[in-house]
């Protein structure tokens, strides 16, 4: 096959309406017999990439044919475990190949809209990681476009494939075996390293398209020690531990304990800070957040940093360290990945569940969806994961434009939200720290319209210009 070229790309995609405001015609597909393999490409050779691509292997009937990378380095590595892949540092060459029929979009959270919207409007279906967009914006476009084109798009979440999911529902809504449910509280203590900060701007290795790695994003120098994996914490690329790892535990809580009757939130606080590190990222390396939903408060506490200065593990607080706490009238439980259980109010264990994390059978579920053409059978349907990253999304752009004092934390007057600012005050504490300055910011109670995603607060405008980003010209996201 030819080579790809951006202009004949563009080319191409004028004349099929791809850039334009015309919809795409729409490909109809018959459901796939079930020992028609079906072929994947990879949108991304990284290390999430490279641990589904060995969980997809392990399925039958799914071949992996081809790999798309614009690090040649890593590229290669993947060739070298499935040499029977076609490769190109390109995604648009990757989704003219016939051999194509779904991809697997692991880049970076900046492309996953565009990659998604792409491969979509070139008839394939997508499994696309989390969080799904790196503004809100680009995650309702994508789910326009999947409905438009009528692709399967599966995200990432793997837990709601967990069968255990269904267990723990049952337990605390249909048996009420701990009663009401008052408030919930998520965990992400997590210890990170600092990533470093440069005197001159960090050389793009020679491996890299670095083009094509930027996508939509705004080119700019990096000062942090490497370029992959950290750009997690630099707001042109990245979503912080919000978007990283809270997406999960924000996807179990909207399914297991609001059922999903939630999309977004009514009402939205956060604050935070980057403290300690003196590096190049700009995402809080601690931070909180306090959701409104009009039944079950939701509030997330935050850190990357060890207990104590001299410490090695996870910041302590209650409940798990990486996951959540139902707090109800009789009990609590409390949930993490593949694993939950159950207290009653002495601190007697009442029950235990136990799963798998998800791991193969979500893969299987989009592949099944896949074959019959139905994405009902989705687990982690599009417009769901949307509103999951979407409390992501609002809790970074309150955090982003919080003011610096934190005089609206005492605003939330409900004692599990005090205890776990304290908890937050006792880890800080450990550092010489107080929530109370030193670089913290804290937003004022921001009232959202939970259909349209639109803040609705007095500082609205400024606001709502963040649910979208400036793209890099020729990387718009189509409209």
């Amino acid at each position: 096959m030819p080579a790809v070229t951006r202009r004949r790309f563009l080319a191409a995609s004028l004349a099929s309406g791809l850039l334009t405001r015309s919809p795409l015609p729409v490909r109809l597909f018959q459901p796939l017999c079930a020992n028609n393999a079906i072929g994947l490409g990879f949108i991304s050779c990284g290390g999430r990439a490279t641990g589904l691509m060995g969980q997809f292997a392990q399925l039958e009937n799914v071949r992996i044919t081809g790999l798309c990378d614009p690090d040649a380095e890593r590229l290669g590595k993947a060739a070298e475990q499935y040499p029977g892949a076609k490769t190109s540092e390109d995604l648009r060459e990757l989704l003219e190949w016939p051999e194509i029929d779904a991809v697997v979009i692991a880049t970076c959270n900046h492309w996953h809209c565009l990659a998604a919207i792409y491969a979509m409007q070139a008839g394939k279906d997508v499994y696309v990681e989390k969080p799904l967009s790196h503004s809100q914006w680009e995650g309702e476009r994508t789910v326009a476009v999947a409905r438009s084109t009528r692709r399967i798009c599966q995200l990432g979440t793997q837990q709601r494939s967990d069968p255990m999911q269904a267990d723990i529902k049952a337990f605390l809504h249909d048996d009420k075996a701990l009663g009401e449910i008052l408030a919930t509280r998520i965990n992400r203590f997590g210890v990170r390293a600092a990533i470093g900060r440069r005197d001159i701007p960090l050389p793009i290795p020679g491996s890299v398209n670095y083009d094509l790695w930027l996508g939509p994003a705004a080119s700019e120098p990096l000062y942090r020690d490497k370029l992959q994996y950290d750009w997690h914490w630099d707001w042109n690329t990245g979503s912080g531990e919000m978007g990283n790892w809270c997406i999960h535990m924000i996807d179990d809580v909207r399914n297991v304990v609001l059922r999903d009757s939630i999309g977004l939130p009514r009402a939205i606080h956060s604050g935070g800070a980057r403290i300690v590190w003196e590096d190049a990222g700009n995402t809080p390396n601690v931070q909180w957040a306090w959701f409104e939903t009009g039944t079950t408060p939701v509030m997330i506490a935050i850190s990357n940093l060890p207990d104590s200065p001299d410490g090695t593990e996870p910041a302590g607080g209650h409940g798990p360290p990486c996951g959540y706490v139902v707090y109800c009238e009789g009990g609590e439980y409390h949930g993490q990945r593949a694993a939950g259980v159950a207290f009653d109010q002495s601190g007697a264990k009442v029950r235990e569940f136990s799963g798998n994390g998800g791991e193969l059978v979500h893969q299987q579920n989009f592949i099944d969806a896949v074959r019959a053409r139905d994405a009902s059978l989705l687990n982690s349907e599009l417009e769901s994961g949307n509103h999951s990253t979407g409390w992501c999304n609002l809790a970074n752009i309150a955090m982003r434009q919080a003011r610096e004092d934190v005089d609206s934390l005492a605003a939330i007057e409900i004692p599990q939200w005090t205890a776990m600012v304290g908890d937050l005050e006792q880890h800080v504490g450990r550092y010489g720290l107080s929530l109370n300055g030193n670089g913290f910011r804290s937003s004022e109670i921001l009232k959202i319209d939970a259909d349209s995603g639109r803040f609705t607060s007095d500082n609205a405008a400024a606001l709502n210009h963040f649910l979208k980003r400036e793209y890099r010209k020729g990387w718009e996201i189509p409209v």
